[in-house]
C-alpha cells in the first residue's frame, strides 16, 4: 500500500489537517480556526462542537488538496492541545459543558488547597507534574461540581472524559473506542507515569469516579477506525501523542539529551532523558515523552503559556499589526535605546514560576516607546522565556546534552525572532526544512505502526536542517538584556 498518512493537528486556536506521502512531504492541508471563549477573567472555553466540526472538515479539505481518497490513506494519527478538558454523555455523546482548555485558570484556588494540604509532594511524586489549573485533573472535579447531576451521572457510569485526543477518537470511531495515549494521560494529575497506570490515590484525592477514564495506549498503536460515514471509507487510526510529543518525535529527538522547543499558541521546551525519569529540582515537569512497545521515553518539560498567543495580542487586542508576520520586521526597526519588557503573564506564568496569579505587566514605556517597540517586546518575551527553561533543565539534567535547539512552530518562521533566540540563548538555534513538525510526529507514529514509515533510525536520516541561527550578541548586551528581563519577572511574581 502506498504510504500516504493523514494526520489530525486539533490546536488551541485551529485545527490542522494534513496528508503526507512516504517521503515525507507534504500533499494537502486544510486548516480552520475556530471561536475562543473568555466567559471571565481568567477562564479560557472551547465549544466541542466547534472542535468537532473544523476536524472533519479540515480532513475533507485535505484530502481534496491531495486529490487523494480515504481509502488511500494507509493510517491515521492524531495530535492534539493537552489537558484540554472535556466530559461527554455515553450514549448521546454531546459534551455536558464546554471543554475547558489548558490555559484556563478558575481552579487556581482549589490549587492552592491542596497545596496547604501538604499533598504536591505525592502528586509530584505520582505524577511528575506540580499542582496547577493547567492539568486537567482539577478541570474535571470542577465540571462534575458546577454542571447540575454531573457527578453523579459520573459515578453511575454514564459520562466519559478525555483530553481532545480522546474525544475525537470517540467521535471518529462512532463511539466505538474510548482511549488515549500515555503521553496525553500524563497530563491529567491522575496517572502515575513510571507504574504507567491510572492511580487510585489520586483519583480519590482530585474526587475522580475511575469510570469516566479511558483506556491508555502506547502513542502507536490500534486505536480503532473511523466511520466510514465520515470520509467515504474507514481509516486506521494508528497513532496519537500530545502535541509537545509529537513534536518531539517530529523533531526526530530520538536520542537523550536532544531539545525542542515548540513556538505556537505557548512555547514548550522539551528534553529528552531516555529511560530513566529525571527529578526536576527546578520546578519542570518530569512527563512521559513517548511510550512505544510498552516502554517509556521521559522527558523533561518547560510550559510557557504564553508566546505566539502574544503575537495575537497586538493583532487582536491592541490592533497593532494586521498580520502576525508583520512583527518581525516592526521589531528589526525598534529603538536600541529604549529597553522595553513584557512579561505576558495574561493567565499566570508557567514553568519554573507556576505563579496562577500573576498577570502581565510592561516596563520600560517612555514617551519614545511605539508599535515596533512592542512588536520586539513581544518577540522577545518568548526568547527569555526560552532561556529561563533552558537554563533549569541544565541545572536538572546530569547526562550528555546537545548545545543545538531545534524548533518548530509558526513563530519560527520570523528569521529574526530566530536570531534573537539563538543570541539571548547563547547557541544554535537549528529550523528544519519541515515545520508542520508536530503533525509529522503524529503522522510518524501512524505510519510506522501501518508499517508503511521507517523506524526512529529512517526517521531521524529524513530530517533536514532549513537555516542554523548562530548567536552574534556581545556577551555585554546579552547579559544587559538578562538583567534586566530577571528584574522584570521578579516584579511581576505574586509571591
Amino acid at each position: 500500500m502506498a504510504g500516504y498518512v493523514l494526520a489530525i493537528d486539533q490546536g488551541t486556536t485551529s485545527t490542522r489537517a494534513i496528508v503526507f506521502d512516504d517521503a515525507f512531504r507534504i500533499l494537502g492541508v486544510g486548516q480552520e480556526e475556530f471561536p475562543q471563549h473568555f466567559p471571565r477573567s481568567g477562564w479560557v472555553e472551547h465549544d466541542p462542537e466547534d472542535i468537532w466540526r473544523s476536524t472533519v472538515a479540515t480532513v475533507r479539505t485535505a484530502l481534496a488538496a491531495a486529490s487523494l481518497s480515504a481509502g488511500d490513506i494507509a493510517a491515521l494519527g492524531i495530535t492534539n492541545q493537552r489537558e484540554t478538558t472535556v466530559i461527554w454523555d455515553r450514549d448521546s455523546g454531546a459534551p455536558i459543558h464546554n471543554a475547558i482548555v489548558w490555559q484556563d485558570r478558575r481552579t487556581a484556588e482549589t490549587c492552592g488547597q491542596l497545596r496547604e494540604d501538604g499533598v504536591e509532594a505525592e502528586v509530584t511524586g505520582k505524577t511528575g507534574l506540580v499542582i496547577d489549573p493547567y492539568f486537567s485533573g482539577t478541570k474535571i472535579g470542577w465540571i462534575l461540581d458546577n454542571v447540575s447531576g454531573a457527578r453523579a451521572r459520573a459515578e453511575a457510569g454514564k459520562l466519559a472524559f478525555g483530553t481532545v485526543d480522546s474525544f475525537l477518537l470517540w467521535r471518529l470511531t462512532g463511539g466505538r473506542v474510548h482511549a488515549t495515549d500515555a503521553t496525553n494521560a500524563s497530563r491529567t494529575l491522575l496517572f502515575d507515569i513510571e507504574a504507567n497506570s491510572w492511580d487510585d490515590e489520586l483519583l480519590r484525592l482530585l474526587r475522580v469516579p475511575r469510570s469516566l477514564l479511558p483506556e491508555v495506549r502506547d502513542c502507536a498503536s490500534d486505536f480503532g477506525t473511523t466511520d466510514p460515514a465520515l470520509f467515504g471509507a474507514p481509516i486506521p487510526i494508528l497513532g496519537i501523542a500530545g502535541d509537545q510529543h509529537a513534536a518531539l518525535l517530529g523533531n526526530a529527538c530520538f536520542r537523550p539529551g536532544m531539545t525542542k522547543s515548540t513556538y505556537g499558541t505557548g512555547c514548550f521546551a522539551v528534553l529528552n532523558t531516555g529511560g530513566t525519569r529525571c527529578h526536576s529540582q527546578n520546578r519542570l515537569l518530569s512527563t512521559v515523552g513517548y511510550r512505544l512497545g510498552g516502554q517509556t521515553t521521559f522527558a523533561l518539560e518547560g510550559s510557557i503559556f504564553v508566546a505566539g498567543a502574544a503575537v495575537q495580542w497586538l493583532r487582536d487586542g491592541l490592533k497593532l499589526i494586521e498580520r502576525a508576520e508583520q512583527s518581525g520586521p516592526m521589531a528589526a526597526k525598534a529603538s536600541e535605546g529604549e529597553d522595553v519588557y513584557l512579561v505576558p503573564a495574561f493567565v499566570g506564568l508557567g514553568a519554573p514560576w507556576w505563579d496562577a496569579e500573576a498577570r502581565g505587566a510592561i516596563y520600560g514605556l517612555t514617551r519614545n516607546t511605539g508599535p515596533n517597540e512592542f512588536a520586539r517586546a513581544a518577540l522577545e518575551s518568548v526568547c527569555f522565556q526560552t532561556g529561563d527553561l533552558l537554563g533549569a533543565m541544565g541545572r536538572d539534567w546530569q547526562g550528555e546534552g546537545d548545545r543545538v535547539l531545534r524548533v518548530d512552530g509558526g513563530m519560527v518562521s520570523s528569521d529574526w525572532t530566530m536570531q534573537r533566540l539563538a543570541d539571548l540563548l547563547d547557541a544554535p538555534v537549528d529550523r528544519p526544512v519541515v515545520l508542520e513538525t508536530t503533525a509529522l510526529g503524529a503522522a510518524w507514529l501512524a505510519g510506522f505502526q501501518a508499517g508503511v514509515w521507517p523506524d526512529q533510525d529512517g526517521f531521524s536520516a529524513s530530517w533536514h536542517l532549513e537555516r542554523r541561527f548562530e548567536p552574534a550578541m556581545s556577551p555585554v548586551e546579552r547579559g544587559r538584556k538578562l538583567a534586566g528581563w530577571a528584574s522584570a519577572v521578579k516584579r511581576t511574581l505574586t509571591s
